[in-house]
């Protein structure tokens, strides 16, 4: 069985086991971490932070996440809605005038947490998406795809920019900059958006499915069977593993960091708004994320979601997952969430690493409640 590193409570040890078993099955590396409470009763991590399985995951080891990030993201958001700054009712050109142009008037802030704003695919180069104020006058100068509000689809790329842009007018902050300040530099909690070059030793760049080169592309991603073509530009493997990539603020896409830290920032939303101390957000701003703003088909996904403000809804769960496998798992009414990290890749249709992994969460959780 792969070695497994860290600490986990012995009631929660078919998390670890698990987590080995996929190490054995072939994955390079990764991290998982559970938290109840707001505190860790697991923080494990295995395997290789290289795909020449030569450098041992770290402790510290921190990795591209992808669309987790949009979790990271969307909170900061809720944090400037709880403290009255933004207002998600108001039409998104109130912060962003440029934005009205093309027809964009009636398009609300919510619309652009809950992907039915009806923008969502990223039709420029991917080195663009490199340049903030590019990537944004390119979306607000974008015609619509649908009335907003009547319909969803994920707006994979474009989510990050345009509630950033919001944030940005609001606060005079990038998302990586407000992140770092008013979140996880209060937690400690080791999660970037926009990485600097000090940190670059430490990551695991993505690897990509077996078979797979760097030349995979996300839109290789797409899971449902009714899934409409998209217009979009394609990102490969190569483009996140890039150095531009990891200096750029992506804030859909482009956080780097590990199961821990994703775990700990998103205790928050767990714990009625506060963790280890830290007030984040009141219990009603917490508990905000979760109000349901869709429910049918996605339109660029071509299955059914539903979604909240900045997350996915799962029953009474809610969080996302990102291309390659990461995932954060957020239980208010158990105080839980789990999160993985890692660098390998699998075929989406294939991949059920991060909710074997939840279910094994909740194994430990019947014994801790008992």
């Amino acid at each position: 069985m792969a070695d497994i590193q860290g600490t986990y409570d012995d009631l929660f040890s078919a998390v670890p086991n698990k987590l080995a078993a996929l190490l054995d099955e072939g994955d390079v590396g990764g991290s998982v971490a559970v938290f109840v409470d707001g505190e860790p009763v697991v923080d494990v991590w295995g395997g290789f932070a290289d795909a020449g399985r030569a450098a041992p995951w770290e402790r510290d080891t921190i990795t591209n996440v992808f669309s987790t990030t949009k979790t990271m993201t969307a909170l900061c958001a809720l944090i400037l809605a709880d403290r009255g700054e933004l207002d998600l009712d108001a039409p998104v050109a109130r912060y962003w005038p440029e934005f009205a142009a093309a027809g964009k008037e009636k398009v609300l802030v919510r619309h652009l947490l809950s992907h039915t704003a009806g923008l969502p695919h990223w039709e420029g180069p991917v080195e663009e998406l490199y340049d903030w104020p590019a990537a944004t006058a390119r979306l607000a100068a974008q015609p619509l795809v649908w009335e907003p509000g009547t319909a969803a689809g994920y707006h994979s790329l474009t989510q990050g920019f345009l509630v950033g842009e919001v944030l940005r007018r609001i606060t005079g902050r990038t998302v990586g900059e407000f992140l770092a300040q008013e979140v996880t530099g209060p937690l400690g909690a080791d999660f970037h958006i926009g990485l600097a070059a000090e940190h670059d030793h430490r990551v695991a760049l993505t690897v990509p499915p077996p078979g797979r080169d760097e030349d995979y592309t996300a839109g290789a991603a797409t899971p449902g069977p009714d899934a409409k073509p998209s217009s979009g530009t394609a990102l490969r493997v190569r483009d996140g593993n890039s150095v531009a990539w990891r200096r750029a603020q992506i804030p859909a896409a482009g956080g780097f960091g590990n199961a821990r830290s994703v775990a700990l920032v998103q205790s928050a939303l767990a714990c009625e708004g506060t963790v280890r101390g830290v007030r984040l957000l009141s219990a009603a701003g917490a508990e905000r994320a979760r109000d349901e703003q869709f429910s049918g088909e996605d339109r660029v996904i071509g299955m059914t979601q539903r979604y909240g403000l900045g997350y996915g809804l799962f029953g009474a769960t809610f969080g996302w997952g990102g291309w390659g496998g990461s995932l954060v798992m957020i239980d208010p009414d158990a105080r839980m969430v789990v999160a993985y990290a890692t660098d390998q890749m699998r075929e989406p249709a294939e991949d059920t690493r991060g909710l074997d992994l939840v279910m094994s969460a909740y194994d430990g959780l019947q014994g801790l409640r008992r």
